[in-house]
């Protein structure tokens, strides 16, 4: 015969489980018991069995328990759970994953009729058909306002009608029709309201963020330090590479500025002595890389062609020398339209352009180079930003024409040459070696 506990006993007999459990569990998900019966919270005990187990139980008993223990222990890092004990809430202490723990909690719904008075947690649309209920049910849909028709001797809904909308209480009309028709529309399971982990307590959602959020995370906050630091000319690791590039474009543009030269210079000169050599060079660098594959075997003759070296951090000779140019001018006029309302956004957020006029000199000595000049550049220069298009060489394969040179006049460069031209020389302008 089996001796029927009193209340006090009842409460030291869980009050020394509670304890026990503080102890020996560091990971506690605290999870809402709503419209959970004690069938369903029994098959969630059988599989969390092993590592997890559920704790029920009343909260103002539960607090109590928690303050006499961390009295006791002097551990205060389990008062964090006493905030959240408000409502119908229990308490799965587990050593396992707490992603995992919650995933597996998450399987354990079953599907619940709508109750009158209860508010629902989802929307609910009846769908379109047969819904098998004899003729004299009319009246019953007309009440609810539910085109129907008579279909070989049964009622039809015609179409989707939403009949309860979320937060909104479930009526005596509505329930009624959702048993007839057989529809159960909740489903009602623990759902994870906190997470407690040594001390610390956040939101479910947490566990959801995978390493690739993280390094996003990272990469935006990277970007925002290194835009600050230029704005500030406040050196950071993040910024260097910026502020050597900045450094390198201001020596170009003085030494194209004035008869001091340097071996870097020289090619850039050269150049803008014969703009001419501005528009082949792409052309020069596609032909090269299509001349490689050729002596391949024949299935792989679909090779995409090699970028151009990496030896100035990235840059290609034809945007090596349109560094300099920005300096040459005084303004430079808005992107295209029609690019800018199709383009991709851009991997950092953006400083705008750093390029800033220091010199207004002469590029030709006639009309015609000047002229020349222009139909090269697009009535523009180029404009440095620190950021480059976010299109990968699949999206320059398939580019339109149109938008190439959109985005070739947006950064000031040539926009001449047929469609191959244009797309061999963005791949080399904005495309890294590594892409």
């Amino acid at each position: 015969m089996t001796v029927k506990l009193s209340k006090a006993e009842k409460k030291v007999v869980y009050d020394k489980k509670l304890c026990s459990l503080l102890d020996e569990y560091s990971k506690v998900l605290i999870a809402v018991a709503d419209n959970v019966g004690s069938n369903q919270l029994q098959s969630i005990r059988k599989g969390l069995r092993g590592d997890s187990i559920v704790l029920m139980g009343k909260n103002t008993l539960i607090r109590r328990c928690i303050r006499i223990h961390a009295e006791k222990t002097g551990n205060k890092n389990y008062l964090n759970l006493l905030p959240l004990l408000v409502g119908n809430v229990g308490l799965i202490f587990t050593k396992g994953d707490l992603k995992e723990v919650s995933e597996e909690v998450a399987k354990y719904k079953v599907g619940a009729p709508a109750r009158v008075g209860l508010v629902a947690p989802i929307d609910v649309v009846v769908p379109p058909g047969n819904t098998g209920l004899d003729p004299s049910q009319t009246s019953f849909f007309q009440v609810l306002n539910i085109p129907t028709k008579i279909n070989k001797g049964t009622v039809e809904i015609i179409t989707p009608v939403e009949l309860i909308r979320k937060g909104e209480k479930v009526g005596s009309s509505e329930a009624a029709l959702l048993a007839k028709l057989g529809i159960r529309p909740f489903s009602y399971g623990l759902v994870i309201l906190s997470v407690y982990d040594s001390g610390s307590v956040f939101s479910p959602e947490v566990l959801d963020l995978t390493e690739d959020d993280l390094i996003e995370k990272f990469a935006a906050g990277v970007s925002m330090v290194t835009s600050i630091s230029l704005a500030v000319s406040y050196p950071t690791l993040a910024a260097a590479p910026h502020m050597f590039i900045n450094a390198y474009k201001n020596v170009l543009a003085v030494a194209i500025a004035t008869e001091y030269t340097f071996p870097q210079a020289e090619k850039v000169k050269e150049y803008l002595k014969d703009p001419s050599k501005f528009a082949v060079a792409a052309p020069v660098v596609a032909a090269e890389a299509a001349a490689a594959p050729a002596a391949e075997p024949a299935e792989e003759k679909k090779e995409e062609p090699a970028e151009e070296s990496d030896d100035d951090m990235g840059f290609s000779l034809p945007l090596i020398l349109a560094i300099a140019t920005p300096r040459l001018y005084k303004t430079a006029p808005p992107p295209c339209s029609s690019c800018t309302r199709d383009s991709k956004p851009r991997r950092t957020s953006s400083m705008g352009s750093i390029s800033q006029p220091v010199a207004n000199l002469p590029l030709a000595a006639s009309a015609q180079a000047k002229q020349q000049q222009r139909d090269l550049h697009g009535s523009s220069c180029f404009r440095m930003p620190l950021h480059y298009p976010r299109y990968t060489r699949a999206d320059y394969e398939s580019m339109p024409e149109w938008k190439l040179d959109c985005l070739l006049r947006e950064y000031g460069l040539p926009v001449t040459g047929d469609v191959d031209h244009k797309r061999s020389f963005a791949m080399g302008a904005f495309l890294w070696p590594a892409h």
